[in-house]
């Protein structure tokens, strides 16, 4: 990764079974700066904030981050819908994960996957969120494969300016077959390779307050992203 030119990555906490390994924070700080590699995120099981918020924020402390999230709030949908009783239950939930994460110096973040893709009330839930979440304690980091259920990155960035934080990127075909419901959908394609305006999004990333990214495809895919990337001039 470092020889490609990536900075920074964003792990996944040791409750994730795949990353169990990765439980001693200061070893993994070591691997992760002696390849000249940075590490300022992390995604957790929503059980571990709920349950293990301190151990989490001290194995986040140790690796040096500074932001932590969850990939959903998995509230419980029926047949793409949800209750706003729901909404404001977990949303008042996660900005109290939030105020005790800040108190350690951490961001707390949401990304936008499942839940987040439902409707509530005929609005998607994921701007409701953004509404009901607070912004002192809450940003949010956008999945760019979600956008065809979530809506337009570019009219959240500047709709919602300094409310996020960060960006996961996938390529995304607008003209594919339209995903079920809470599916992310659409072809693996490129960072590029699509039919995106990445020039536009990354502008409109700046008044969203976006300060990192990272490209969350399988490695060949990513070898080209990047390549694209290095292109946009994009830091």
């Amino acid at each position: 990764m470092a020889a490609l030119g990536i900075g920074s990555i964003e792990l996944c906490s040791p409750g994730y079974e795949e990353f169990a390994s990765l439980a001693d924070g200061k070893q993994t700080r070591k691997i992760i700066q002696d390849h000249g590699l940075q590490c300022p995120s992390a995604h957790f099981d929503l059980e571990e904030l709920r349950n293990k918020q301190v151990q989490s924020i001290a194995w986040a402390l140790e690796i040096g981050m500074t932001q932590m999230g969850t990939a959903s709030l998995d509230g419980k949908v029926e047949n793409g819908v949800t209750t706003m009783d729901t909404v404001k239950r977990l949303a008042e939930e996660y900005n109290k994960i939030g105020e005790n994460a800040a108190k350690a110096g951490i961001q707390q973040f949401l990304h936008d996957e499942r839940f987040e893709m439902s409707k509530v009330d005929g609005r998607r839930t994921y701007e409701v969120l953004l509404e009901l979440l607070d912004p002192k304690y809450v940003k949010m980091q956008f999945q760019m494969s979600a956008m065809r259920a979530v809506g337009d990155p570019v009219m959240y960035f500047t709709k919602y300016p300094g409310r996020f934080i960060s960006m996961h990127l996938q390529g995304v075909d607008l003209n594919a077959p339209e995903p079920g419901r809470g599916q992310r959908g659409g072809p693996q394609l490129a960072v590029g390779k699509d039919s995106l305006d990445w020039a536009k999004i990354f502008a409109a990333a700046k008044t969203g307050g976006v300060k990192n990214y990272f490209v969350e495809q399988n490695w060949d895919l990513t070898v080209q992203s990047v390549a694209y990337l290095k292109t946009l001039n994009v830091s």
